[in-house]
Formats: C-alpha cells, sequence, structure tokens
C-alpha cells in the first residue's frame, strides 16, 4: 500500500470526511512521526510497533566493485519494530496455511492489498 491508497481507503471509510481533509490529517501524521525521530523521540503506535533511531558510527568500508577502503560518515537510520498485535495477525495468517501465501482476508486491516486499479 503507498501513501495515497491509504488516503483513498481512509476517504472512502468516513464519506463525511472530504478527501483532502483525510490528505492533510494523514500528512499532519507522517509529518509529527518525522519530526519526532528527528528529535530523537521514540514513536509507538499500540498493536502497531515502535520506530526509533538507531545511530551507526563513522567507518571505514569498501567499495565493492573496486575493492578500494571508502570512509563512511556517521548517520542515524530509521528502525522499526513490530508490534505484539500486528506479528499475531501475520503469524495467524501464515500458520493456517503452514506458511504458503494465501488470497487476503478483508476482515485483516494488515493483509496486503491489492495494488490493480
Amino acid at each position: 500500500m503507498i501513501k495515497s491508497e491509504l488516503i483513498q481507503k481512509i476517504a472512502n471509510e468516513n464519506p463525511h470526511l472530504f478527501q483532502r481533509d483525510v490528505e492533510r490529517i494523514v500528512n499532519v501524521i507522517f509529518d509529527e512521526i518525522i519530526d519526532a525521530l528527528s528529535r530523537g523521540d521514540r514513536v509507538e503506535l499500540r498493536g502497531f510497533g515502535a520506530f526509533t533511531v538507531k545511530h551507526r558510527a563513522a567507518r571505514q568500508g569498501r567499495n565493492p566493485r573496486t575493492g578500494q577502503p571508502v570512509f563512511v560518515d556517521e548517520k542515524f537510520v530509521p528502525f522499526f519494530k513490530s508490534g505484539k498485535e500486528l506479528r499475531e495477525r501475520l503469524n495467524k495468517q501464515s500458520s493456517a496455511t503452514n506458511g504458503e501465501f494465501t488470497e487476503n482476508r478483508p476482515e485483516d486491516p494488515f493483509a496486503p492489498g491489492d495494488r490493480s486499479p
């Protein structure tokens, strides 16, 4: 699912809201998550998961093509840890089919959606 599909789904399920308002709400939520992470805060969405920022120290790397040493600057990377409810729903779906992928169940909001128009 991409951001525009999320906005469309929320707008369809809430006909009393205009799509531009739904888009604004989704953008505010994402912006707040980004702002919190850029401050170094942890963002937890109960049942879904938690976003944190991990620090990667500067290091000596290697160019895979030439083998030459390359200096890699320090950086901060986003990290996501899934929540218990999300893991349970995903494992419930896969354990019911012995690990094989099945068609989406419409009642499961975490199931991957069909991307066809």
